[in-house]
């Protein structure tokens, strides 16, 4: 608010330009933090289960949220707490490396909840990440260069004389 005003000239379609280019570099910068889905049911076996839960893990550790749906199908919307213990047990399993975003809710006869990675467990994952790189760098330094191995010979070089062999004797009939 200077008296008398003072103003820049430039050039409007270099700034256009470069503000064009600010943008650009910020949104390459950013993250997008994807919705990931994994399916249970209430008849879900152990192993199907802690494959699934090894999943939603990944998923996490990746920085997406994921979405935690028991599906009920004909009767089984009547056991409604089987569903809801198998969304606590997931709960309670991921609780170092989760937050429970949206608590489980019922719609329809879908069950399901929200689950964001913890930030403080997602920071650890990256900083693990960084030293085992940083590891594998300096033992691939430090290693000696593999020995040079003499070329093998060429197709058409062939041996200047054939392998010496033994003498074979014939044997008579035998009585």
């Amino acid at each position: 608010m200077a008296k008398p005003p003072v103003c820049k000239i430039m050039d409007y379609g270099k700034f256009k330009y470069e503000a064009k280019k600010k943008a650009n570099e910020a949104k390459k910068k950013q993250t997008v933090v994807k919705l990931k889905e994994v399916k249970f049911r209430p008849k879900t076996e152990e192993h199907d289960y802690n494959f699934k839960v090894r999943a939603v893990r990944e998923f996490l550790a990746e920085g997406n949220k994921a979405r935690i749906t028991v599906m009920f199908r004909g009767r089984e919307i009547t056991h409604r707490e089987i569903g809801q213990a198998i969304l606590t047990r997931i709960g309670n399993e991921l609780k170092e490396s989760a937050i429970i975003e949206q608590s489980p809710r019922l719609e329809g006869r879908l069950l399901f909840m929200i689950l964001a990675p913890n930030p403080r467990w997602l920071q650890s994952m990256r900083s693990q990440q960084e030293r085992a790189a940083a590891q594998a760098q300096q033992q691939a330094r430090q290693a000696p260069p593999p020995a040079a191995k003499p070329p093998p010979p060429h197709p058409s070089a062939a041996p200047a004389s054939p392998p010496p062999t033994a003498p074979v004797q014939a044997e008579g009939p035998k009585a």
